[in-house]
């Protein structure tokens, strides 16, 4: 048990046993080292309700501590009772530190992040999906759950009926518009990704302009979404164009899923659905569409049903959002399905959760949760774009960041490209954690490169150097810490005391800021710890290799929270 939670269990006891009633208490840092390390301020709460004098309060209970692992316990100001940990203590607890994976807790967790449509080119909102995703997959994995990743493509709706149809008024004679063709159907690529990413936009200002197009890729989907060979043969191909494509660049940000499922993989169970809801008395008919009504007595505000079925027949998103929760609900049996998409969808996840719990798709056991996340937006303010004003995407903001970052990086090593591209990539995933998951954030290239900011290249360049150390030190074994020797030191060992705290804030917000915020700190407190102490040529051996254990506790925490971040780092910079 990490030592300060194991203070104040020893400190609720005695403020028990005391007869003051309460369930817990907690230690907080000092803002200010003349006061100790902690502090304990729950005795103004107990005067209030106790009706005692406060420092009398504060002296029973000082009068009661166990001051094994304390040097000094002392009441300061009205009853705020202030602590300093031992020497002994902290040695104690860095030697047996070491961050480590909780213990299965045997949940299931599903994650629906990533999000790409078929055919169109990843944009920066897809990032902070799959960025974000990531890592909150991690996080849990680290906690202890079992987690399932589906990148949930959007490859199933109009979209790509419209590019069918300009592909077919582009090459009429392919055998996939030949309702008599009997024969095999083309394995290699017949369009490129480029080509479809061409294509969408016209096809789409074809269908805005031309009610006769649109209904033409209406009837296009429908054969589709009805599996007619042809037009079904020819959509697995531009599927597999593209989703090469896409898994290209998530694995450039080190982005991964269990299951490359899509929109047409909840298709067979779409009418399953549908009918179950009806015969079941869920559904209602509203101008020759068929909807559930979710709204609830105590809404605040309007909650629109679910369109199920539209007056024309096809079915909505929010119907195969919940054919795909019934799906994962039948082959995961989940205890949590965690949706990491954009806030401007909370709506509609609203609607897809509340139809799931009412009709019973899913038990009130399994918990179904939106996590919602904020926009990257540029210096103005507003969602990030190319120069000319169009729509970044992913791909080529990648490219900037490596860029910049070539820069920063030593040009005479040999593998300086590949090392570019890390400290690119951990800067760009750095940043876009960086702030509370909920919120917009202004993303400025050259700040977020920076090697002396709160940035991933800063956060790099700190392991670099520790790995340095490390290795210049020819040590195979780093000993123990024999003793804490200054304030530096110190200060490592109470940063570190605070990494487990970090961690169960993060899973509790279901947020990585947490975990940023302290490894820049972190980064911060050794760099200050390197500064002013001389590690290797440190003539007390004793010493050098309690500095050296200290260093190599510190990369190895830094290690495991930069794969929670999925966040690679290199020996070299």
């Amino acid at each position: 048990m990490d030592l300060i939670r194991l203070e104040e269990e020893k400190l609720l006891k005695v403020i028990n046993d005391l007869g003051y009633k309460i369930d817990n208490v907690s230690l907080v840092k000092t803002t200010n080292k003349n006061f100790g390390d902690y502090q304990y301020n729950g005795v103004m709460s107990l005067s209030k309700e106790y009706h005692e004098n406060p420092r009398d309060i504060a002296n029973k209970i000082v009068d009661k501590i166990d001051s094994t692992s304390y040097d000094k316990i002392e009441i300061a100001g009205p009853g705020f009772i202030n602590f300093t940990l031992s020497n002994n203590a902290l040695t104690n607890y860095i030697n047996d530190f070491k961050l480590e994976k909780k213990e299965s807790n045997n949940k299931v967790i599903v994650l629906d992040y990533g999000g790409p449509n078929v055919a169109k080119a990843l944009h920066v909102g897809h990032l902070r999906s799959a960025n974000i995703g990531e890592a909150l997959k991690r996080l849990a994995n680290f906690n202890g759950y079992k987690t399932i990743s589906d990148v949930h493509l959007g490859d199933f709706g109009r979209p790509l009926g419209l590019i069918i149809l300009e592909l077919k008024k582009k090459h009429p004679d392919w055998v996939y518009f030949d309702e008599e063709y009997n024969g095999e159907y083309p394995t290699n690529d017949v369009v490129t990704n480029e080509e479809l990413i061409d294509l969408y936009p016209i096809a789409s200002n074809k269908a805005k302009e031309d009610e006769s197009y649109l209904e033409e890729a209406r009837l296009i989907t429908k054969r589709l979404q009805n599996h007619e060979k042809g037009y079904y043969e020819l959509w697995k191909n531009i599927v597999n164009v593209s989703v090469r494509e896409i898994k290209k660049i998530y694995k450039e940000l080190n982005v991964s899923f269990d299951y490359w499922y899509g929109e047409s993989d909840a298709d067979s169970y779409t009418s399953l659905v549908i009918d179950y809801l009806t015969k079941n008395g869920y559904t209602s008919d509203s101008q020759g569409a068929k909807v559930v009504y979710v709204n609830e007595e105590n809404d605040k505000l309007e909650i629109p049903p679910v369109l199920l079925v539209k007056s024309n027949g096809s079915i909505s998103y929010e119907t195969t959002d919940i054919a795909t929760i019934y799906q994962r609900v039948k082959d995961f049996n989940p205890d949590e399905i965690w949706y990491v998409v954009d806030n401007r969808q909370s709506l509609h996840f609203e609607q897809v959760f509340r139809a799931c719990y009412k009709s019973k798709i899913v038990d009130s056991k399994t918990k179904l949760r939106f996590l919602g996340f904020g926009t990257m937006n540029g210096k103005d303010g507003k969602p990030y774009k190319t120069r000319d004003g169009g729509v970044m995407s992913l791909e080529n903001l990648i490219n900037m960041v490596y860029e910049v970052a070539r820069e920063k990086t030593d040009k005479t090593l040999d593998n300086n490209e590949e090392i570019a591209k890390q400290v690119g990539i951990a800067s760009l995933k750095y940043a876009d954690l960086l702030s509370l998951r909920s919120t917009d954030y202004i993303f400025d290239l050259d700040k977020f490169c920076d090697l002396n900011g709160k940035t991933g290249a800063y956060l790099l360049y700190t392991m670099v150097r520790i790995k340095s150390l490390l290795k210049k030190s020819n040590e195979e074994n780093y000993g123990k810490v024999c003793s804490i020797y200054n304030e530096y030191d110190k200060d490592i060992v109470l940063k570190l005391m605070d990494v487990n705290s970090v961690i169960d804030k993060s899973m509790e917000d279901k947020s990585l800021n947490h975990i940023t915020d302290y490894l820049y700190e972190l980064c911060k407190t050794y760099n200050s710890f390197y500064d002013n102490n001389r590690v290797l040529n440190n003539n007390d051996n004793e010493v050098k290799q309690s500095w050296l254990n200290l260093s190599n506790k510190v990369l190895d925490t830094m290690n495991t929270l930069c794969n929670i971040l999925g966040i690679n780092v290199p020996d070299k910079m």
